[in-house]
């Protein structure tokens, strides 16, 4: 049904502005910083303060990891870290997986966000051949909300005050996109 080979072998997309790469090392200091800003906390709901260690190891294991697929988002001119995207949770029975995605905050409102998604759910669907990929947005992250809609993702469902962040309950929006109608693979 799916095919897994294509989370083992780490591709290389190519955008208008931006380029995906496989996360690297050379990633590592950029990352960290990245989730030392408060705003991405936020929109993360990142509650663990990662330390450059950690993300150092955890980093370290994504080249060789067969279960999902962990990307750098790079201006395709310069070549600056401008974040991250990953597939995964793939469900092979089910041909679905999950997408996750933080930008560095001086990459955010260019529509860059939507660029990178746009890449890697082509690759997901075209590739990996999934049928359904699904994510997860705070209700109060009304920009990445708009963003998933123009990629094509629909609101499914609500988690009711799934997420506690500064002092208050927030519900937590399920959408997902499905690949585009055509021969069934």
């Amino acid at each position: 049904m799916i095919d897994a080979t294509a989370l083992a072998a780490k591709p290389v997309l190519e955008g208008d502005r931006i380029r995906l790469v496989p996360l690297a090392e050379r990633h590592a200091d950029a990352f960290h910083t990245t989730f030392q800003d408060p705003e991405t906390r936020r929109l993360t709901g990142a509650h663990h303060h990662w330390t450059r260690a950690e993300i150092g190891a955890w980093i370290a294991e994504c080249a060789d990891r067969t279960d999902r697929l962990d990307l750098a988002i790079e201006d395709r001119e310069s070549g600056a870290y401008l974040g991250d995207l990953a597939l995964s949770r793939i469900d092979q029975d089910n041909a679905h997986g999950s997408l996750r995605i933080a930008l560095v905050p001086a990459a955010t409102g260019r529509g860059l966000g939507p660029e990178a998604i746009r890449l890697l759910l082509g690759h997901a669907f075209d590739r990996v051949r999934l049928h359904r990929v699904q994510l997860e947005v705070y209700s109060y992250n009304e920009r990445a909300r708009r963003a998933y809609e123009r990629c094509g993702f629909a609101l499914e469902g609500r988690l009711r005050e799934a997420l506690y962040w500064d002092g208050a309950w927030h519900d937590v929006l399920v959408m997902a996109a499905l690949r585009p109608a055509g021969p069934a693979q």
